[in-house]
C-alpha cells in the first residue's frame, strides 16, 4: 500500500479529536467518512481504504449523523470491494 503524508495545524488534528499519538487511522477514517457523505466512493470502499470492518464503518457514519444513500451502483463497488479484500 502506498502512503502520503499530509501535515496537519495542531489545531485542526485537536478540533478533529485525532488519536495524538497515531493520528492516521483517525484521519483516513474521516477523510473516508466525507468522500461518502459527497457520494464519491461507496460505504463499502469507504471502509476498505480506511481498513475499517464495513459494520463499524456504518456505526462511525451513525454516530455522525451520516445519511446512508445506496443503490445499484454503490452495491456493485461494495461487491468489488468484497472482492478485494477475499483474495
Amino acid at each position: 500500500m502506498k502512503s502520503v503524508q499530509v501535515e496537519l495545524p495542531e489545531d485542526l488534528a485537536e478540533a478533529a479529536q485525532l488519536d495524538p499519538s497515531n493520528p492516521s487511522p483517525d484521519a483516513a477514517r474521516l477523510l473516508a467518512l466525507e468522500l461518502f457523505r459527497e457520494d464519491k466512493i461507496s460505504l463499502g470502499r469507504a471502509a476498505e481504504l480506511c481498513a475499517t470492518p464495513v459494520e463499524a464503518f456504518l456505526e462511525f457514519a451513525g454516530q455522525r449523523e451520516v445519511p446512508m444513500h445506496y443503490g445499484v451502483k454503490e452495491l456493485a463497488e461494495d461487491r468489488q470491494a468484497l472482492h478485494r479484500l477475499r483474495q
